[in-house]
């Protein structure tokens, strides 16, 4: 069998084009340095933004609403407060902020707290996109089961009670759009677009190639899609890392390698350098990286058995990452790659039900499902430890004992953190 062609034809090819990248992406933050340098130093700004998200706050005895706010004019992201009522705020209000000179350059890429004063909130406007929302709250008598389908849909947030019941659950990863939602998309599109276009492509133009035409409009649904929900981080790193697989498909190029992973982080750093502190975005590259890995020692098996092993894989190697930010652990974590399994069925069922209307078929599983009370303990991986393990992941790209060894570390540490819930 031929070796399909590499992204790089050696390492020097790879190397001149990651360091081209890396100039590029320094000089993208070069520029927003100057942008945060003219944000900062001025008394006061007006800006429209969305209210992605708001919650009530009791400190001290005096009422805040806490907003979590965008600002399409100034590309940022950033918490403000208001005395205002949560049911007064529209989804789009204009604000006059007021710069903190103390604002630090990783705040201002990140997510900041800015003090501001509203001026006007504008009335909520009738669009497509609230259209759908309220299409899919009207097939739910409970709040918070309409929340979940909206989350899963639209990349609306989660409320306080649903996010630590899916976080409880181990299952955030499968609430939060990402790569795993893009997939299960583009299977069932392809699958269906081909079933229609095949008997048309034999008939009419048997020399067409189906991956292209086919992927071609698949990739342009799936564009309109992410823009529709907002593009979140983890689902334009992985649309970009879709397209990017497509396009090396019809060139017969190799795809599964960890240089395509590398460039492609570059590239999105390139076009998006607020991504860099993103944590929902190196997440889901952490994840897929995992799945590389494991695919790189183990592609040779039966596929079924492949699909298992990668699901229960990336739950053990993501494990202590996750504890690296989020220490919380419950015994019913330990469903989360079972549930991750039934969800690739679950996923375009759930469409499919809300587009005949019957979306509140599962609603009462769902409900026992994140009504499941368990005990929980806390437990943080130390730093050290973290990047020890972080060290040993990418030295397991060229050392199968290496990778044999993290495994080891991975089970062990499951092992320890789930083994005190069985005891006690």
């Amino acid at each position: 069998m031929l070796e399909k062609p590499k992204l790089f034809l050696n390492l020097k090819e790879f190397w001149f084009v990651i360091i081209f990248l890396f100039v590029l992406f320094s000089i993208r933050l070069f520029f927003l340095h100057q942008e945060y340098e003219t944000f900062k130093s001025k008394p006061f700004y007006y800006t429209d933004v969305q209210v992605i998200q708001s919650y009530e706050k009791w400190n001290e005895d005096e009422y805040h609403t806490i907003l979590k706010l965008y600002s399409p004019t100034l590309d940022m992201n950033f918490f403000s407060r208001t005395k205002i009522r949560q049911s007064d705020i529209s989804d789009k209000i204009r604000l006059k902020l007021f710069p903190n000179k103390e604002m630090r350059f990783f705040e201002y890429l990140g997510t900041s707290f800015i003090q501001s004063q509203v001026k006007e909130i504008y009335e909520k406007q009738k669009s497509s996109k609230s259209s759908l929302l309220g299409l899919v709250k009207s097939q739910h008598s409970e709040p918070l089961i309409a929340n979940f389908y909206e989350a899963i849909f639209f990349a609306v947030p989660l409320k306080k009670e649903l996010r630590e019941s899916v976080s409880s659950l181990g299952v955030s990863h499968l609430i939060a759009l990402s790569g795993f939602h893009l997939a299960i998309l583009w299977g069932v599109l392809f699958f269906l677009f081909r079933l229609l276009y095949r008997p048309i492509q034999q008939k009419f133009f048997p020399y067409r190639f189906d991956l292209f035409d086919v992927g071609f409009m698949v990739l342009l649904i799936l564009a309109w899609y992410v823009w529709f929900v907002d593009a979140p981080p983890s689902l334009v790193r992985s649309y970009t890392m879709l397209l990017v697989a497509w396009l090396l498909l019809i060139f017969g190029m190799e795809l599964l390698s960890f240089s395509f992973l590398v460039t492609i982080i570059l590239l999105l750093l390139v076009v998006f350098p607020k991504m860099l502190l993103s944590l929902a975005f190196w997440f889901s590259v952490t994840g897929v990286f995992y799945i590389f890995l494991l695919l790189h020692y183990f592609s040779h098996i039966n596929k079924y058995l492949l699909t298992l092993l990668i699901t229960f894989g990336i739950f053990v190697l993501m494990l202590p990452i996750v504890h690296m930010i989020f220490p919380i652990t419950s015994l019913f974590q330990l469903t989360s790659p079972i549930l991750s399994l039934l969800f690739s069925l679950f996923y375009p069922l759930s469409i499919f039900l809300h587009i005949v209307g019957f979306g509140n078929f599962l609603d009462e599983k769902l409900l026992q499902l994140f009504s499941l009370q368990s005990a929980e303990k806390s437990f943080l991986v130390e730093g050290f430890e973290g990047f020890t393990y972080l060290f040993l992941s990418l030295i397991s790209i060229y050392s199968k004992w290496v990778f044999y060894f993290l495994i080891f570390l991975s089970l062990s540490f499951s092992i320890w953190l789930f083994s005190g819930f069985l005891v006690s």
